[in-house]
Protein backbone atom coordinates (compact mmCIF):
# COMPACT_ATOMS: atom_id res chain seq x y z
CA UNK A 1 0.00 0.00 0.00
CA UNK A 2 1.41 3.21 -0.91
CA UNK A 3 1.88 6.51 1.70
CA UNK A 4 -1.20 8.15 0.65
CA UNK A 5 -3.47 5.08 1.39
CA UNK A 6 -1.47 4.17 4.80
CA UNK A 7 -2.55 8.03 5.23
CA UNK A 8 -6.36 7.16 5.11
CA UNK A 9 -5.98 3.67 7.12
CA UNK A 10 -4.09 5.91 10.03
CA UNK A 11 -6.17 8.58 10.21
CA UNK A 12 -9.56 6.26 10.35
CA UNK A 13 -7.36 4.24 13.36
CA UNK A 14 -6.53 7.26 14.89
CA UNK A 15 -10.36 8.40 14.46
CA UNK A 16 -9.23 11.92 13.06
CA UNK A 17 -11.12 13.24 9.92
CA UNK A 18 -10.57 13.13 6.05
CA UNK A 19 -11.65 13.44 2.51
CA UNK A 20 -10.29 12.25 0.01
CA UNK A 21 -11.99 12.44 -3.43
CA UNK A 22 -11.26 12.20 -7.27
CA UNK A 23 -12.90 14.26 -10.03
CA UNK A 24 -14.52 13.45 -12.95
CA UNK A 25 -12.25 12.69 -15.59
CA UNK A 26 -9.26 12.53 -13.59
CA UNK A 27 -6.07 10.73 -12.29
CA UNK A 28 -5.36 13.06 -9.10
CA UNK A 29 -6.48 11.77 -5.75
CA UNK A 30 -7.03 14.47 -3.61
CA UNK A 31 -6.68 13.50 0.30
CA UNK A 32 -7.55 16.16 3.15
CA UNK A 33 -6.57 15.05 6.55
CA UNK A 34 -7.47 16.76 9.60
CA UNK A 35 -5.23 17.12 12.62
CA UNK A 36 -7.66 17.35 14.93
CA UNK A 37 -11.42 15.85 15.12
CA UNK A 38 -13.02 19.05 15.90
CA UNK A 39 -16.51 19.22 14.31
CA UNK A 40 -17.15 22.33 12.18
CA UNK A 41 -20.12 23.43 10.47
CA UNK A 42 -20.43 25.90 7.85
CA UNK A 43 -21.05 29.48 8.92
CA UNK A 44 -21.52 31.95 6.40
CA UNK A 45 -20.33 29.60 2.73
CA UNK A 46 -16.95 31.78 3.09
CA UNK A 47 -15.21 29.13 4.53
CA UNK A 48 -12.74 27.06 2.77
CA UNK A 49 -12.69 23.33 2.72
CA UNK A 50 -14.75 20.09 1.89
CA UNK A 51 -17.92 20.34 2.67
CA UNK A 52 -20.28 17.24 3.49
CA UNK A 53 -23.94 18.57 3.82
CA UNK A 54 -27.54 16.10 4.78
CA UNK A 55 -30.85 16.23 1.96
CA UNK A 56 -32.52 18.20 4.88
CA UNK A 57 -30.11 21.00 4.96
CA UNK A 58 -29.34 21.96 8.30
CA UNK A 59 -26.43 21.33 9.74
CA UNK A 60 -23.96 21.85 6.82
CA UNK A 61 -20.40 19.70 7.82
CA UNK A 62 -16.82 20.94 6.75
CA UNK A 63 -13.20 19.99 7.17
CA UNK A 64 -11.56 23.17 6.73
CA UNK A 65 -8.37 23.79 4.67
CA UNK A 66 -6.95 25.65 7.76
CA UNK A 67 -7.11 22.57 9.96
CA UNK A 68 -5.76 20.01 7.40
CA UNK A 69 -3.01 18.43 5.44
CA UNK A 70 -3.63 18.64 1.73
CA UNK A 71 -2.10 15.74 -0.05
CA UNK A 72 -2.30 14.08 -3.87
CA UNK A 73 -1.65 10.82 -5.51
CA UNK A 74 -1.49 10.15 -9.25
CA UNK A 75 -3.91 6.68 -9.05
CA UNK A 76 -2.95 3.92 -11.97
CA UNK A 77 -6.56 3.55 -13.88
CA UNK A 78 -5.61 -0.12 -14.88
CA UNK A 79 -7.51 -2.62 -16.03
CA UNK A 80 -8.86 -4.90 -13.89
CA UNK A 81 -11.36 -8.12 -13.39
CA UNK A 82 -14.47 -7.97 -11.38
CA UNK A 83 -15.32 -10.83 -9.47
CA UNK A 84 -19.17 -11.58 -9.80
CA UNK A 85 -20.46 -11.12 -6.24
CA UNK A 86 -23.68 -13.00 -4.93
CA UNK A 87 -25.91 -10.35 -3.41
CA UNK A 88 -29.01 -11.42 -1.20
CA UNK A 89 -32.00 -9.75 -3.66
CA UNK A 90 -34.89 -7.96 -0.61
CA UNK A 91 -37.66 -9.69 0.37
CA UNK A 92 -41.56 -9.33 -0.63
CA UNK A 93 -41.93 -6.97 1.83
CA UNK A 94 -39.34 -5.10 1.07
CA UNK A 95 -41.00 -4.76 -2.46
CA UNK A 96 -44.41 -4.36 -1.57
CA UNK A 97 -43.65 -1.61 1.09
CA UNK A 98 -41.96 0.41 -1.62
CA UNK A 99 -44.17 0.21 -4.25
CA UNK A 100 -46.88 1.04 -1.62
CA UNK A 101 -44.54 4.33 -1.13
CA UNK A 102 -44.55 4.89 -4.64
CA UNK A 103 -48.48 4.34 -5.06
CA UNK A 104 -49.10 7.07 -2.07
CA UNK A 105 -46.58 9.13 -4.01
CA UNK A 106 -48.60 8.81 -6.86
CA UNK A 107 -51.87 9.50 -5.59
CA UNK A 108 -50.43 13.05 -4.47
CA UNK A 109 -49.94 13.66 -7.63
CA UNK A 110 -53.45 12.75 -8.73
CA UNK A 111 -54.40 15.13 -6.00
CA UNK A 112 -52.43 18.19 -7.33
CA UNK A 113 -50.19 18.05 -4.15
CA UNK A 114 -46.93 18.42 -6.00
CA UNK A 115 -45.83 17.26 -10.13
CA UNK A 116 -43.29 15.36 -9.17
CA UNK A 117 -41.64 13.32 -5.94
CA UNK A 118 -38.26 11.16 -5.62
CA UNK A 119 -38.77 8.31 -2.94
CA UNK A 120 -36.06 6.42 -1.71
CA UNK A 121 -35.18 3.18 0.40
CA UNK A 122 -32.57 2.14 2.11
CA UNK A 123 -30.89 -1.68 2.02
CA UNK A 124 -27.99 -2.80 4.37
CA UNK A 125 -25.56 -5.43 3.53
CA UNK A 126 -23.30 -7.55 5.44
CA UNK A 127 -19.54 -7.33 3.59
CA UNK A 128 -17.10 -9.77 5.14
CA UNK A 129 -13.50 -7.99 5.77
CA UNK A 130 -14.49 -4.79 4.31
CA UNK A 131 -11.75 -3.14 2.37
CA UNK A 132 -11.98 0.82 2.47
CA UNK A 133 -8.70 1.42 -0.10
CA UNK A 134 -9.95 -1.20 -2.36
CA UNK A 135 -13.16 -0.32 -3.16
CA UNK A 136 -12.57 3.27 -3.24
CA UNK A 137 -10.04 2.22 -5.96
CA UNK A 138 -12.56 -0.03 -7.35
CA UNK A 139 -15.29 2.71 -7.92
CA UNK A 140 -12.89 5.25 -9.47
CA UNK A 141 -12.20 2.10 -11.87
CA UNK A 142 -15.57 1.69 -12.72
CA UNK A 143 -16.55 5.04 -12.61
CA UNK A 144 -14.46 7.40 -14.22
CA UNK A 145 -16.87 9.84 -15.09
CA UNK A 146 -18.46 10.42 -11.66
CA UNK A 147 -16.88 12.53 -8.29
CA UNK A 148 -15.93 9.50 -6.15
CA UNK A 149 -15.14 10.23 -2.74
CA UNK A 150 -14.39 9.10 0.62
CA UNK A 151 -15.88 11.36 3.67
CA UNK A 152 -14.55 10.16 7.36
CA UNK A 153 -15.49 12.29 10.59
CA UNK A 154 -16.46 10.60 14.12
CA UNK A 155 -18.54 12.24 14.91
CA UNK A 156 -20.56 12.01 11.40
CA UNK A 157 -19.54 8.92 10.30
CA UNK A 158 -17.90 6.92 7.11
CA UNK A 159 -19.43 7.48 3.62
CA UNK A 160 -18.23 6.71 0.42
CA UNK A 161 -19.54 7.02 -3.50
CA UNK A 162 -19.69 7.86 -7.16
CA UNK A 163 -22.37 10.52 -8.27
CA UNK A 164 -22.61 11.75 -11.70
CA UNK A 165 -24.53 14.60 -10.78
CA UNK A 166 -23.12 18.46 -10.01
CA UNK A 167 -25.03 20.66 -8.07
CA UNK A 168 -22.99 23.58 -9.12
CA UNK A 169 -19.67 24.58 -10.58
CA UNK A 170 -18.84 28.49 -9.89
CA UNK A 171 -15.62 29.90 -10.76
CA UNK A 172 -15.66 33.91 -10.04
CA UNK A 173 -19.10 34.96 -11.57
CA UNK A 174 -19.12 31.91 -14.12
CA UNK A 175 -21.48 28.54 -12.97
CA UNK A 176 -21.90 25.63 -14.17
CA UNK A 177 -24.56 23.33 -13.73
CA UNK A 178 -26.65 20.43 -15.05
CA UNK A 179 -29.82 18.72 -14.90
CA UNK A 180 -30.33 15.06 -14.50
CA UNK A 181 -33.34 12.99 -14.38
CA UNK A 182 -34.69 9.70 -15.82
CA UNK A 183 -33.16 6.32 -15.62
CA UNK A 184 -32.89 3.28 -17.51
CA UNK A 185 -30.35 -0.06 -18.08
CA UNK A 186 -28.16 -0.29 -20.00
CA UNK A 187 -28.72 -3.51 -22.20
CA UNK A 188 -25.56 -3.04 -24.50
CA UNK A 189 -27.01 -0.77 -27.59
CA UNK A 190 -25.93 2.55 -28.52
CA UNK A 191 -28.91 3.83 -29.17
CA UNK A 192 -31.28 5.34 -26.39
CA UNK A 193 -34.69 5.45 -26.91
CA UNK A 194 -36.99 7.26 -23.66
CA UNK A 195 -40.44 6.94 -22.78
CA UNK A 196 -42.31 10.36 -22.06
CA UNK A 197 -42.04 9.56 -18.23
CA UNK A 198 -38.33 9.85 -18.25
CA UNK A 199 -38.27 13.03 -20.45
CA UNK A 200 -40.97 14.86 -18.42
CA UNK A 201 -38.96 13.82 -15.60
CA UNK A 202 -36.17 15.43 -16.93
CA UNK A 203 -38.03 18.25 -18.09
CA UNK A 204 -39.39 19.21 -14.55
CA UNK A 205 -35.94 19.26 -13.34
CA UNK A 206 -34.53 21.77 -16.20
CA UNK A 207 -37.20 24.15 -15.75
CA UNK A 208 -36.87 24.27 -11.96
CA UNK A 209 -32.94 25.03 -12.08
CA UNK A 210 -33.26 27.56 -15.30
CA UNK A 211 -35.92 28.99 -13.07
CA UNK A 212 -34.28 29.35 -9.96
CA UNK A 213 -30.84 30.66 -11.58
CA UNK A 214 -32.60 33.63 -13.17
CA UNK A 215 -32.89 35.28 -10.14
CA UNK A 216 -29.49 35.42 -9.58
CA UNK A 217 -28.76 35.53 -13.47
CA UNK A 218 -29.92 37.04 -16.65
CA UNK A 219 -27.00 35.09 -18.83
CA UNK A 220 -27.67 31.16 -18.89
CA UNK A 221 -27.18 29.05 -21.22
CA UNK A 222 -29.06 25.76 -21.80
CA UNK A 223 -28.05 22.84 -23.98
CA UNK A 224 -30.47 20.28 -25.65
CA UNK A 225 -31.20 17.25 -23.42
CA UNK A 226 -28.78 13.97 -24.24
CA UNK A 227 -28.10 10.75 -22.62
CA UNK A 228 -25.52 10.40 -20.60
CA UNK A 229 -24.08 6.55 -19.24
CA UNK A 230 -23.15 5.76 -15.39
CA UNK A 231 -21.83 2.73 -15.02
CA UNK A 232 -24.59 0.44 -16.22
CA UNK A 233 -27.56 3.35 -15.85
CA UNK A 234 -28.37 5.93 -18.64
CA UNK A 235 -29.74 9.27 -17.47
CA UNK A 236 -30.99 12.36 -19.14
CA UNK A 237 -28.70 14.98 -18.91
CA UNK A 238 -28.95 19.00 -19.74
CA UNK A 239 -26.20 21.04 -19.16
CA UNK A 240 -26.75 24.42 -18.16
CA UNK A 241 -24.43 27.43 -17.52
CA UNK A 242 -24.22 31.38 -17.19
CA UNK A 243 -22.46 34.61 -15.44
CA UNK A 244 -23.80 35.83 -11.77
CA UNK A 245 -25.42 39.43 -11.78
CA UNK A 246 -22.97 39.79 -8.85
CA UNK A 247 -20.16 37.36 -7.10
CA UNK A 248 -23.32 36.28 -5.03
CA UNK A 249 -23.09 34.35 -1.90
CA UNK A 250 -22.47 30.72 -2.24
CA UNK A 251 -24.85 30.16 0.21
CA UNK A 252 -27.56 32.26 -1.75
CA UNK A 253 -27.10 29.97 -4.90
CA UNK A 254 -27.34 26.98 -3.33
CA UNK A 255 -30.45 27.48 -1.31
CA UNK A 256 -31.90 28.15 -4.58
CA UNK A 257 -31.36 24.75 -5.89
CA UNK A 258 -30.77 22.20 -3.35
CA UNK A 259 -32.43 19.92 -3.47
CA UNK A 260 -33.58 20.04 -6.91
CA UNK A 261 -36.35 17.67 -7.95
CA UNK A 262 -34.22 15.30 -9.20
CA UNK A 263 -33.73 14.00 -5.71
CA UNK A 264 -36.56 15.91 -4.03
CA UNK A 265 -39.40 16.80 -6.73
CA UNK A 266 -41.75 19.54 -7.63
CA UNK A 267 -42.94 22.01 -5.77
CA UNK A 268 -39.95 21.73 -3.74
CA UNK A 269 -41.26 22.36 -0.59
CA UNK A 270 -44.44 19.59 -0.58
CA UNK A 271 -41.97 17.26 -2.25
CA UNK A 272 -39.91 17.36 0.48
CA UNK A 273 -43.03 17.28 3.69
CA UNK A 274 -44.22 14.53 1.73
CA UNK A 275 -40.55 12.70 1.54
CA UNK A 276 -40.01 13.80 5.53
CA UNK A 277 -43.20 12.63 6.71
CA UNK A 278 -43.54 9.15 4.58
CA UNK A 279 -40.39 7.85 4.00
CA UNK A 280 -39.75 4.92 6.35
CA UNK A 281 -36.08 6.27 7.35
CA UNK A 282 -33.75 9.10 8.00
CA UNK A 283 -31.51 9.68 4.59
CA UNK A 284 -29.10 11.75 6.19
CA UNK A 285 -26.41 12.51 3.64
CA UNK A 286 -28.49 10.97 0.83
CA UNK A 287 -29.29 13.52 -1.42
CA UNK A 288 -27.47 16.00 0.58
CA UNK A 289 -24.25 17.73 -1.34
CA UNK A 290 -20.77 17.69 -0.80
CA UNK A 291 -17.12 18.66 -2.36
CA UNK A 292 -14.84 21.49 -2.55
CA UNK A 293 -16.06 25.16 -1.08
CA UNK A 294 -13.85 28.25 -1.80
CA UNK A 295 -10.90 26.17 -2.89
CA UNK A 296 -7.18 27.75 -2.71
CA UNK A 297 -6.19 25.37 -5.29
CA UNK A 298 -7.84 27.18 -7.74
CA UNK A 299 -6.43 30.98 -8.20
CA UNK A 300 -9.55 32.32 -8.03
CA UNK A 301 -10.57 32.22 -4.61
CA UNK A 302 -14.29 32.28 -5.42
CA UNK A 303 -13.78 28.41 -6.82
CA UNK A 304 -16.61 25.73 -5.69
CA UNK A 305 -17.23 22.28 -7.41
CA UNK A 306 -20.32 20.85 -5.42
CA UNK A 307 -21.71 17.61 -6.16
CA UNK A 308 -25.56 15.63 -5.32
CA UNK A 309 -24.60 12.71 -3.31
CA UNK A 310 -26.15 9.95 -5.41
CA UNK A 311 -24.59 6.77 -5.81
CA UNK A 312 -23.33 6.29 -2.40
CA UNK A 313 -22.59 4.24 0.88
CA UNK A 314 -23.04 4.60 4.75
CA UNK A 315 -20.11 2.29 6.32
CA UNK A 316 -20.39 0.92 9.55
CA UNK A 317 -17.43 -0.14 11.25
CA UNK A 318 -16.29 -2.07 14.29
CA UNK A 319 -18.91 -4.65 13.77
CA UNK A 320 -17.81 -8.21 15.14
CA UNK A 321 -16.55 -10.99 13.97
CA UNK A 322 -14.95 -8.86 10.73
CA UNK A 323 -18.58 -7.83 9.08
CA UNK A 324 -18.90 -4.93 8.16
CA UNK A 325 -22.56 -3.35 7.79
CA UNK A 326 -23.11 -1.30 4.50
CA UNK A 327 -26.11 0.77 3.94
CA UNK A 328 -26.90 1.95 0.36
CA UNK A 329 -29.39 3.96 -0.98
CA UNK A 330 -31.58 3.99 -4.09
CA UNK A 331 -34.04 6.74 -5.61
CA UNK A 332 -36.55 6.99 -8.04
CA UNK A 333 -38.52 9.80 -9.58
CA UNK A 334 -41.85 9.92 -9.47
CA UNK A 335 -44.52 11.30 -11.71
CA UNK A 336 -48.32 10.68 -13.15
CA UNK A 337 -46.94 8.09 -15.40
CA UNK A 338 -44.73 6.08 -12.99
CA UNK A 339 -45.67 2.33 -12.79
CA UNK A 340 -44.87 1.04 -9.04
CA UNK A 341 -43.07 -2.53 -10.19
CA UNK A 342 -41.30 -0.30 -12.68
CA UNK A 343 -40.12 2.05 -9.90
CA UNK A 344 -38.67 -1.05 -7.77
CA UNK A 345 -36.59 -2.39 -10.66
CA UNK A 346 -35.16 0.81 -11.08
CA UNK A 347 -34.24 0.78 -7.76
CA UNK A 348 -32.61 -2.60 -7.58
CA UNK A 349 -30.82 -1.54 -11.02
CA UNK A 350 -29.69 1.76 -8.87
CA UNK A 351 -28.42 -0.14 -6.15
CA UNK A 352 -25.95 -2.62 -8.35
CA UNK A 353 -23.93 0.50 -8.93
CA UNK A 354 -22.55 0.40 -5.72
CA UNK A 355 -22.70 -3.39 -5.21
CA UNK A 356 -20.29 -3.37 -8.31
CA UNK A 357 -18.16 -1.82 -6.13
CA UNK A 358 -17.82 -4.17 -2.90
Amino acid sequence: MNDFFEKVILQLEQKLPFAMYCKPNSDTVIGMFQQNDVLSEIIDFTEKGFVFAPFDGNEKYIILEENSVIEYFIIDKKEFSEIEMKFVTPDKIVKEDFEALVNKGIEEIQNDVFQKVVLSRKESIDIFDFDLVSTFEKLVQLYPATFVYCFFHPKVGLWMGATPEQLIKVKGAFFETMALAGTQKSIGNEEVVWQNKEKQEQQFVTDFIVSELRKVSKSIQISNPYSLKAGSIWHIKTDISGALNSVRNLKEVIALLHPTPAVCGLPKAESKKFILDNEPYDRRFYTGFLGEMNSSSSKDENSSDLFVNLRCMEIETNLVNSITKVNLFMGCGITKDSIPEKEWEESLNKSMTMKRGL
